[in-house]
């Protein structure tokens, strides 16, 4: 009997809702290519899963909006009413998706308008998961599942007996803009706080739909202080949480593909992002062409208009330590910024990152599979990628290893000379 896994168009992550707003706006006519990449062995070959993954797709292109969940994304002021309007009209077609067995694995591409595609992703990468796990979805394996999370639960109620909220004395004064100051009424110091926040970002590689709720409701009921968000808007509505996410990688190369210049397409990027968003979903990722080359692009001007940066790939420390001493070359004060944290996270790192940057910059942590897919069996490492845009190549050059995504080596070779980024 046939099962749908998506059941609502919000079942997906934030992000790509508000990526596809500035590319609705900006560059409606774009023709993209997603790629699906599996990057570890399964134990099982995906393209035995090739007619099921067929008809899972089949239901999605029958999925709409409904007006509650239109009404819902109203409520998000940083979308304009028109984009609203185009999501009442929007579905996907399956012309545009095309599912093959390739050897052992699936080729699965998506191709066409990039505002018609570039959802795709997030509901691939879900219904790809879930058939694969289906046979490991056992008793045992389930309750597992919910000892596994019952330790990090108690882990985090334990940090919290141990190890306080960071506190860092800071003079409690009123500075002028002639470089003058004065005492403030209520004592000679004050102390700011930055929390231990969390948030889940598993849809993509979750182990199946209803254990990803299963886990974000026993989260919100157990240690709500910590757990202050999910990246899927269906989860995020449904339970009252807030829905986290701004950019991602293909957000930013898509800026490769458009007659601008190639050195400069971090800053158009940014601009643009500035341009529609004004001031909200202000969290900048760094990666696409490493952190060095995006700081240099992250001068003065984005640095006071972001809120923030997401780490997403090379060491989190190095990463975290750039950071801040690029905002005090710039002579920001980090409380002021976020910094947040989502390459292959667990509970145990992202306490540990807590411990270090804490005291010096507010700090954020998104963990996608260590939740959503930590059942003692061994998770996919599935991708769906922007790998062209308008005809032409678009790459990251990623501060790890493995992680670098490009169809076109010349492209590539490019990319990295242009960022003086050796191979």
């Amino acid at each position: 009997m046939f099962t749908p896994i998506i059941r609502s168009l919000l079942d997906t992550d934030l992000y790509k809702l508000t990526m596809l707003s500035p590319m609705l706006h900006r560059f409606p006519a774009n023709q993209a290519v997603y790629s699906f990449v599996c990057r570890n062995t399964p134990e099982y070959p995906l393209a035995s899963l090739k007619a099921d993954v067929e008809a899972q797709i089949e239901h999605l292109c029958t999925l709409t909006y409904t007006e509650e969940e239109l009404d819902y994304l109203a409520t998000k002021s940083f979308f304009k009413s028109d984009f609203v309007d185009f999501l009442r009209i929007f579905h996907f077609q399956r012309r545009y998706i095309t599912v093959t067995p390739e050897g052992d694995t699936l080729k699965v591409v998506a191709r066409g308008p990039q505002i018609h595609v570039m959802g795709f992703e997030i509901f691939v990468l879900s219904i790809i998961n879930e058939l694969y796990f289906r046979r490991y979805a056992t008793p045992e394996v389930m309750a597992e599942g919910r000892k596994r999370l019952a330790e990090k639960i108690l882990m985090l109620r334990d940090f919290r007996t141990q190890s306080p909220v960071a506190e860092v004395a800071v003079p409690n004064v009123l500075k002028f803009a002639n470089g003058t100051s004065a005492p403030m009424a209520g004592g000679a110091l004050h102390t700011i706080r930055h929390p231990f926040q969390f948030f889940d970002f598993g849809t993509r590689r979750r182990f199946s739909r209803d254990w990803h709720e299963e886990m974000v409701a026993t989260l919100a009921r157990e240690v709500p202080q910590y757990f202050r968000g999910t990246s899927n808007v269906y989860l995020a509505k449904k339970y009252g949480l807030s829905a986290i996410g701004t950019m991602a990688h293909e957000y930013l190369q898509t800026f490769q593909a458009v007659g601008v210049q190639l050195r400069n397409f971090q800053k158009e990027a940014l601009e643009a992002w500035v341009h529609e968003y004004r001031g909200d979903l202000g969290v900048a990722l760094t990666d696409v062409v490493g952190m060095d080359a995006f700081l240099s692009d992250f001068d003065l001007y984005f640095a006071k208009l972001f809120d923030g940066l997401r780490h997403d790939s090379g060491d989190p420390v190095v990463w975290g330590e750039k950071a801040l001493a690029h905002y005090q070359r710039l002579r920001i004060d980090a409380h002021t910024k976020r910094l947040v944290f989502s390459d292959g996270l667990n509970i145990p790192k992202a306490l540990r990152l807590y411990e270090h940057f804490s005291d010096r910059v507010q700090c954020g942590f998104g963990i996608g599979t260590d939740l959503s897919n930590d059942m003692g069996v061994p998770a996919l490492n599935i991708v769906m990628k922007l790998t062209e845009c308008n005809g032409q190549p678009v790459a990251k050059l990623s501060d790890t290893p493995g992680k670098t995504l490009c169809s076109d080596e010349t492209f590539l070779a490019y990319l990295r000379q242009v960022f003086k980024q050796a191979a």
